[in-house]
């Protein structure tokens, strides 16, 4: 016999809150690197509050971490270009949930790559979907704002954070998020001319602006298609 549909959810409720404790403590890091990077407490709760999206978030002070506030444009632009894959997770969920009005701001701040990844998981049963959705997303939430107020405080007790070395691994974790993903020749070859271009720029223009060219140049990258072998097509 099949499992009925309460345990079925029930089930999918504890994967939730073990996908969101495990993805929330995570946030340790963040909250320190953060104050590495020269946010106080405040502005580092508001991003994980607001922007809550951890490789969008990595990003900004990754990039803050090289300029401070003169960086703050090419920070939001690189945090951004991160967060659009958000969207079409959105596309792809919405006639799943088919939230109310009143629901849609929680459903747009909750849509996260786990949340994403355990309501799919679920498919083709919609009530579990929903219940994987909003399990993940709000317990990744929690967890992860506590975690970054952990790590703030942290940050905060260590003093001269840049004495301990932390200002680099805000970049050297963004490094850790995006490696895995390099996993074809385009994405290698991608992410050298990325590195080749940033670090030349780098020594002679201000902080922030090689990051803002070096996305130009990634963007142009991939709207150039690579030509398709034309053997055997019939063409």
């Amino acid at each position: 016999m099949g499992i009925t549909v309460a345990a079925k959810n029930q089930g999918v409720r504890a994967i939730s809150l073990g996908v969101g404790f495990a993805t929330g403590i995570y946030g340790i890091a963040f909250g320190a690197l953060s104050v590495a990077s020269g946010l106080d407490l405040y502005q580092t709760m508001t991003l994980s509050l607001l922007m809550f999206s951890g490789g969008s978030q990595f990003a900004f002070v990754g990039v803050v971490a090289t300029g401070g506030v003169a960086t703050y444009g090419a920070a939001i632009l690189s945090a951004w270009l991160l967060g659009v894959r958000n969207g079409f997770y959105a596309v792809r969920l919405a006639p799943i949930l088919s939230p109310g009005n009143w629901l849609k701001p929680f459903a747009a701040q909750l849509t996260i790559d786990e949340s994403n990844a355990v309501a799919l998981s679920q498919e083709p049963q919609r009530a579990a979907e929903r219940v994987g959705f909003w399990w993940t997303g709000v317990a990744v939430f929690v967890f992860w704002n506590l975690s970054t107020l952990a790590g703030a405080l942290i940050g905060e007790s260590l003093g001269e954070t840049t004495s301990w070395g932390l200002d680099a691994a805000a970049a050297a974790a963004f490094l850790g998020l995006i490696w895995p993903r390099l996993k074809d020749r385009r994405s290698l070859l991608l992410a050298f001319v990325a590195l080749l271009v940033a670090t030349l720029l780098s020594e002679v223009l201000p902080s922030g602006i090689p990051v803002l060219l070096t996305a130009v140049v990634a963007v142009g990258f991939w709207l150039v298609k690579p030509k398709q072998d034309s053997q055997g097509t019939g063409k």
